[in-house]
């Protein structure tokens, strides 16, 4: 069962389910958020709330390729974490040109994870929104992850697909640059859904795709599983919200494990295309960020 928002031909934003059968019901909630008071306030989980509404609903006569996705949350914040699969530390490792004993080889062994925040409501795209590659750096990728919806008391309430841009030259000078390495106009993205938790089989076994096309053709293409990751999300959550009050509907990406070549560099009009099983696919064409004055689609 997964959550989207789309966009009516009226202007309107609208909130609705896609079950099993991948058939599209509109939602009476407002947001996602909506749906997790309204769910609070029956002591029934999301899913439960949603299976009673739509019971007694049609579907709409329409298929997802048809509408305008937009974020499938708006969440007030979203965080990360970093250098959870080996694959991560050794990449950081490239970029800051150490090979062993690093900062990176420490925090991937600690018991502490790295947690900074991402992106704030502002600055977050959905699917076929441009994200955005900064003027100053000449090293510039995607960062495909799973990506969790929590709670405010640290509940993991669904799975969506998060696309954290990273600048790794900047990175790789000096790890302070980290907030200017990760966070600026359309440097973060989310969609096409959210994947309810409780609907969910096994997190921790699935399938990420990630490719780039660039003038039609397919330049990078990288494949990775959840299973590989170092730490589970339960503890990324824990130290989330340790003495630090977050928000119902909070986003938290959880790491990645594909990394493009390191002689690749995304170019204004690349098309970055990520795909998790059971979730979809979240594309976002690439624009310098300098030329994005308001969110434009790609439809």
């Amino acid at each position: 069962m997964k959550i989207i928002r789309f966009k009516k031909d009226s202007g309107v934003e609208q909130l609705a389910v896609v079950n099993d059968d991948n058939q599209i019901y509109e939602l009476s909630t407002d947001s996602f958020q909506d749906l997790i008071r309204q769910a609070d306030k029956a002591s029934k989980s999301c899913s439960q709330i949603i299976e009673e509404e739509i019971i007694s609903k049609k579907p709409m006569n329409k298929d997802l390729t048809e509408l305008e996705l937009l974020t499938p949350i708006v969440s007030e914040e979203v965080w990360a974490a970093g250098v959870t699969y080996l694959k991560s530390k050794e990449a950081r490792n490239r970029e800051a040109k150490v090979e062993s004993n690093s900062f990176y080889d420490k925090v991937y062994d600690a018991e502490r994870p790295e947690i900074f925040l991402k992106s704030t409501a502002r600055r977050l795209i959905g699917p076929n929104e441009p994200v955005g590659i900064r003027t100053d750096s000449n090293w510039q990728i995607p960062e495909p992850e799973l990506a969790l919806v929590v709670k405010a008391e640290g509940e993991i309430l669904g799975y969506t697909i998060g696309n954290d841009m990273s600048s790794r030259d900047i990175e790789g000078e000096n790890p302070l640059y980290l907030p200017q390495a990760k966070m600026w106009k359309h440097s973060c993205s989310i969609g096409p859904s959210i994947l309810l938790a409780d609907t969910m089989i096994d997190p921790y076994n699935l399938n990420i795709e990630c490719r780039i096309t660039r003038e039609g053709e397919i330049i990078s293409k990288g494949s990775a599983n959840t299973s590989m990751l170092k730490r589970t999300f339960k503890e990324l959550v824990s130290y989330l919200i340790k003495d630090n009050d977050i928000v119902d509907g909070t986003t938290l990406l959880t790491g990645t494990c594909i990394i493009p070549d390191d002689s690749f560099t995304l170019e204004e009009g690349d098309v970055i295309e990520i795909e998790i099983e059971s979730i979809g696919i979240l594309r976002n064409p690439v624009k310098l960020a300098s030329n994005i004055h308001k969110k434009e689609s790609l439809i």
